[in-house]
């Protein structure tokens, strides 16, 4: 029985090295995704409108202020809510990294929002203010882009005045 001998094909180039502790490689990389929203569709369809939807669970008497299909405490099917489009900063960072999405924009500040009869927080961005004058507890509002992208990032917020 003779061995066949099966190689992988050699690439045309070589990667380059940039540095050697550590060693950093640099490859474009792209992909197209397809993907559903599924239970959680009216919050994006409510950005679009410039609303803010959470999600409130009637046995638990729980509202989420992110979109959840399910109760996080019972598992029971959730119902959609408006939230308010006014809150105040829970808490605060400064991102001087961040996705793709973001890295034209760093440094950028994201927050967590408060808002009143919510019982858990929104992740979102600040955008107009300056770090240095960011302060928990401060009011802020919601802004929505006028050309709805359907993404989480359709929503941002501002300091209240």
């Amino acid at each position: 029985m003779s061995e066949k001998r099966v190689r992988l094909p050699e690439p045309e180039t070589g990667a380059v090295l940039y540095h050697t502790d550590p060693i950093i490689m640099k490859w474009h990389y792209e992909i197209d995704y397809k993907h559903s929203y599924a239970l959680d569709s009216p919050f994006f369809v409510g950005l679009s409108k410039g609303e803010l939807k959470g999600s409130a669970c009637a046995r638990c008497e729980i509202i989420f202020a992110t979109p959840r299909a399910h109760c996080m405490s019972c598992g029971d099917l959730t119902n959609w809510v408006l939230l308010p489009t006014s809150g105040k900063i829970h808490t605060f960072t400064r991102c001087f990294f961040g996705g793709e999405t973001f890295l034209k924009e760093t440094p950028f500040t994201l927050i967590l929002v408060e808002f009143e009869g919510v019982d858990t927080l929104f992740l979102s961005r600040l955008v107009g203010a300056m770090d240095e004058s960011v302060e928990i507890g401060m009011p802020v509002k919601a802004q929505f882009l006028k050309n709805s992208q359907f993404l989480a990032t359709d929503v941002y917020f501002v300091l209240a005045s």
